[in-house]
């Protein structure tokens, strides 16, 4: 088995990390792989904002608890109302990942490139969590929090990537569902 799909079967969602920062160098190298996955007719229609800054990170969870407790999802409601809610689950960096608006297929282009950024991490020792409820960041006041974000105008919200070095959290492989192949 090559170390690639020995990465893929081992890489796993880690929802606990040390307070350590990832190194410039290490989070470089994770980031700079995502412009190296496959999209659609290389528009390259994404952008990536590595969030280190700790005040920035609290200011965005804050955000977020609030209108997740604004919210008309109750599940998400309950977890925000959890003591010890944390959107990144105290990840130290955080990757915002947004797209071009309107661009066909971005969704997909961007899932290949959140891929690309937790393999690499999975294969430099960096834990990682990919995180969709970080929509509700931006159910309020969504220009303005882009432009502290330095996202660029006319792009909107894929999703987020918590990343950070994992504080001895190793989940178990879930079962996986093999009769989900079919080959003719």
């Amino acid at each position: 088995m090559t170390q690639t799909i020995t990465d893929i079967k081992n890489r796993r969602s880690i929802r606990r990390y040390k307070t350590d920062q990832i190194p410039k160098h290490t989070i470089k190298e994770i980031v700079e792989s995502a412009v190296y996955a496959p999209n659609s007719r290389n528009q390259q229609k994404w952008h990536f904002t590595v969030i280190q800054d700790e005040a920035t990170i609290t200011k965005m969870v804050k955000i977020t608890k609030e209108n997740l407790l604004n919210s008309d999802v109750e599940f998400l409601k309950q977890r925000a109302r959890s003591p010890d809610y944390h959107t990144f689950s105290n990840a130290p960096t955080v990757i915002l990942v947004t797209a071009e608006e309107g661009t066909r297929f971005v969704e997909l282009d961007c899932g290949a490139a959140m891929q690309n950024i937790t393999l690499a991490a999975e294969s430099l020792g960096v834990g990682s969590c990919i995180i969709a409820s970080s929509e509700f960041l931006f159910a309020s006041d969504k220009e303005k929090i882009m432009k502290m974000l330095g996202v660029p105008e006319g792009y909107g919200h894929i999703c987020t990537i918590a990343l950070g070095y994992t504080d001895g959290e190793k989940p178990a492989t879930p079962p996986r569902k093999f009769d989900v192949i079919n080959y003719i």
